[in-house]
């Protein structure tokens, strides 16, 4: 984190917030701060860093990119993180001129109270939250944008049952090919130019599709909804966060009769959620 921070002071970023957790761990491992200020000690061996780029004043911010996008050689690393599947799949989209890819967001959820099990620092989520709702998915089509919009599953089901056409929205274009040109409209539902949106067909087949795989609903939800709706930094004044409040005090069950299990990719891509499409 040091060595980033230093980086980013001397290209020009120094204002640049910088949140690391190490080891992947929860909120006591949690270590913030500015680029140009960064005084913290070394935290673990391995750290997730978020990096909110800021040029300071007078800085040309457009020598540098603030995308990701260099290979696995450029960085230091023992092996157990590299971008080689993404690098597979990139290049093929590279080849076949398709310059964005869609993954819906997918919400997995424990059987049972969803504070029944605790989570452990660094436990795999999907030990304990591995059900997830394989229907109940609204589609329809922004007609602004041009991008599908995706509504639905235990988020629609529990915390929006009155009002469904408020819960949150599950379409993602997590992966583009960038051009400083391009620009997300909100979040990563959407982007400008709107040609990015056709990540769909629509003369019949399927394009290449994924899925993340979302595993907020452990026994941290509660406080973490709680922190979140204190921000305030959210869609529509937190609406979100608000209807979870509402019910995350009574620690909701998600699971219900028609929940399924997950089992691998391969099932998602059988149930319709995700596709290879022509990626063989």
């Amino acid at each position: 984190p040091a060595e980033l921070a230093a980086l980013l002071t001397a290209r020009g970023f120094g204002p640049s917030a910088i949140s690391v957790l190490a080891n992947m761990g929860s909120e006591d491992t949690r270590k913030d701060g500015t680029a140009a200020a960064w005084n913290h000690a070394p935290g673990g061996d391995l750290n997730t860093i978020a990096v909110d780029c800021r040029a300071a004043d007078g800085a040309d911010d457009k020598a540098w990119s603030r995308a990701p996008g260099l290979p696995d050689e450029v960085y230091e690393h023992d092996g157990q993180i590299t971008k080689r599947p993404v690098r597979a799949l990139t290049d093929w989209l590279d080849s076949s001129q398709i310059r964005s890819f869609s993954a819906m967001l997918l919400d997995v959820y424990p059987k049972g109270r969803i504070d029944e099990v605790p989570y452990q620092s660094g436990q795999d989520p999907l030990d304990i939250a591995h059900w997830f709702d394989s229907g109940n998915y609204t589609i329809t089509r922004n007609a602004r944008y041009g991008n599908l919009w995706i509504q639905g599953g235990p988020r629609a089901r529990v915390f929006f049952a009155d009002r469904p056409k408020l819960a949150p929205a599950l379409n993602k274009i997590p992966l583009v090919k960038w051009d400083r040109r391009y620009a997300y409209v909100s979040s990563t539902h959407m982007l400008l130019p709107r040609g990015l949106n056709q990540v769909y067909e629509t003369d019949g087949g399927e394009k290449a599709s994924g899925i993340l795989m979302h595993t907020k609903f452990l026994n941290t939800f509660t406080a973490k909804a709680e922190e979140e709706l204190k921000r305030r930094q959210h869609y529509a004044g937190s609406i979100e966060y608000t209807a979870y409040a509402k019910t995350a005090d009574a620690a909701p069950e998600l699971w219900c009769k028609w929940s399924e299990k997950y089992i691998n990719w391969r099932q998602l891509e059988i149930l319709g959620l995700m596709s290879k499409g022509n990626w063989a």
